[in-house]
């Protein structure tokens, strides 16, 4: 017994450190990993902290099928071209939208080590460290104990704006009039898959006739709600698909114990899909589960109060803003089921007519009353609507780079973030 809690007093004696740096970017999703590569280009020093293994959030540890939507992103189109250098199969040396994560994830880390970028993985952020609305950086925790990192500015790149809410920035969570939020995903990969035959739906809108009935329909009746779509994707490997097809309703990104319920409820889907693939969908008799992601995909969480609101109606117009930071945003009311499977009824997809593109002000990366604090990525100053467009990965990094812009400009110049010209930042993006 005395042993044992010697030993439980030893575990809880948690070290405690102290770093500084220019810049402190929490998340390593598109959006982080683009603020924290921009920021460490353009000469500030920079820490990069992550709570998974991996560098790359969604896009690498999601292990998303493909690259959606687009923006005018320099960064979004070097990593478009470095990836295919990288490319096997069928796609060796050409240029996709197709994601192979385990490729990717290499990519990134390489990248960030270029500019000279610190990461710091396996680490959470857990509180910010604060002087009334001035926030001074973040206590982060992992392994080796707790950190206290002082900044001149903060990124929260973490999607549901962990450290802006802890730092008592205002948000609205999910819909606007409900506060439901669009529903969680695992996405997973089969192999044995005949590309010869194989049928790809790629959007809810999609559909494809067989004689034993339409596929979407035929998902509905035979995947156990609330799951009962088909999405499948191509990969760059031969024989291998990308499946997002499982669902999650009523699940806060939020909370842990949600996370959880999602995750089990999607793993246990997957074995209902794949028995509705062999069944019905031409080219997948013989498919099999090769992968899943080590990390649910949340589409929606907070939504932050900045200077600035991003409305649905300013996509529509394909309005730009004279304080523009991010151009040629372009993608669709992505607005997954909030109650079932498939598309919302709110959500337009491939029939969405506006194709000019828009843009997004620098005022939606700052927030209301709080200092030396940067959004990035999806927890960006949005509505509902508004954030179902904008919250795709492409986007994610034009935001990114524009955060980790005004992120090297603050920090390097001494200079308050909302004194910052739009047009500066523009200037070190290139757009």
């Amino acid at each position: 017994m005395a042993n044992s809690n010697l030993r439980f007093g030893v575990l809880n004696m948690i070290k405690k450190f102290e770093l500084h740096t220019d810049v402190l970017v929490l998340g390593s999703g598109p959006s982080g990993f683009a603020a924290a590569y921009t920021a460490a280009k353009n000469g500030a020093e920079v820490i990069l902290v992550e709570q998974s293994g991996d560098v790359g959030g969604i896009s690498t540890s999601g292990l998303m099928s493909h690259w959606t939507g687009s923006c005018a992103s320099p960064l979004y189109y070097e990593i478009l071209k470095r990836t295919s250098e990288n490319n096997e199969g069928a796609f060796k040396n050409e240029i996709t939208n197709l994601i192979d994560p385990e490729k990717l994830k290499t990519l990134y880390l390489e990248m960030l080590c270029e500019v000279g970028c610190k990461v710091m993985l396996y680490t959470f952020a857990e509180d910010a460290i604060c002087d009334g609305d001035k926030i001074l950086g973040a206590t982060v925790v992992n392994k080796s104990g707790k950190t206290d990192i002082y900044a001149k500015i903060t990124i929260d790149a973490t999607g549901d704006g962990d450290l802006a809410a802890r730092a008592g920035a205002e948000f609205v969570l999910g819909r606007e009039s409900d506060n439901k939020m669009q529903p969680a995903t695992l996405m997973f990969k089969v192999g044995g898959v005949d590309y010869t035959r194989a049928v790809f739906l790629g959007s809810f809108e999609s559909t494809y006739k067989t004689p034993n009935g339409e596929l979407q329909a035929l998902a509905k009746q035979h995947i156990p709600y609330p799951a009962g779509h088909m999405l499948t994707y191509k990969t760059t490997l031969p024989g291998i698909v990308t499946c997002n097809m499982t669902n999650a309703i009523d699940i806060d990104g939020t909370d842990a114990e949600d996370l959880t319920k999602a995750t089990l409820i999607c793993r246990r889907q997957m074995d209902d899909i794949v028995q509705y693939l062999r069944k019905f969908v031409p080219g997948y008799e013989n498919c099999y589960v090769i992968s899943s992601a080590s990390l649910i995909g949340i589409r929606e969480t907070r939504h932050f109060k900045g200077k600035y609101t991003l409305t649905e109606q300013d996509i529509l117009e394909a309005k730009v803003f004279d304080d523009y930071v991010v151009k040629d945003a372009y993608f669709n009311f992505d607005v997954h089921n909030l109650t079932g499977a498939g598309l919302d009824k709110t959500g337009v997809q491939k029939h969405f007519k506006q194709n000019k593109g828009y843009t997004i002000p620098y005022g939606c990366l700052i927030p209301e009353m709080k200092e030396n604090l940067l959004l990035c990525g999806r927890n960006i100053s949005g509505t509902h609507m508004a954030h179902s467009n904008f919250r795709v990965m492409p986007i994610c990094i034009g935001i990114g780079e524009a955060a980790g812009a005004a992120a090297a400009i603050a920090s390097l110049k001494n200079r308050n973030l909302n004194d910052i010209d739009a047009k500066e930042i523009r200037e070190i993006i290139g757009i």
